[in-house]
């Protein structure tokens, strides 16, 4: 499992010119799935998220998690994540989790988080216009394993 994480002050994803899910402070994730994943890559994950401390303090050191600021979360599926480029210049997608499975676990890392903080969502397997303004910026890879 892949997570970019994304600083955000505004963020929003549009689906056939309809917002669907929008946030003001907060994070932007985007959530790849790759084959072996499951609910322990997602637990492990979420506390990682919501302990990371990348929000600015009084003093303006990065030293406050979500859960200080009382944030929120724009969650967006991106199969992507696990593009393979090594060969040609088409990206190979073949280390991305089939969406019929991935679907499930997407729901689930929304599901489990949501216990802990605000979650909007994109639609899964839509065509997703996000729009954000990255805090920072601020953007972190975090992987699973």
């Amino acid at each position: 499992m892949k997570l970019v994480v994304q600083r955000s002050k505004n963020a929003s994803v549009e689906v056939d010119g309809k917002i669907v899910g929008s946030i003001d402070n907060g994070l932007v994730i985007l959530v790849g799935f790759t084959p072996g994943d499951a609910e322990a890559d997602i637990d492990y994950l979420i506390d990682k998220v919501i302990h990371l401390r990348i929000f600015d303090d009084e003093n303006g050191v990065m030293n406050h998690s979500l859960l200080d600021i009382e944030g929120s979360i724009l969650s967006i599926s991106q199969f992507t994540l696990y593009a393979d480029t090594k060969k040609g210049r088409r990206p190979s997608y073949v280390h991305a989790m089939r969406g019929e499975e991935a679907i499930s676990l997407y729901q689930l890392w929304n599901k489990k988080l949501s216990s802990f903080v605000p979650v909007e969502t994109g639609i899964f397997g839509a065509d997703m216009k996000v729009n954000l303004i990255n805090d920072g910026p601020v953007t972190i890879i975090l992987e699973s394993r």
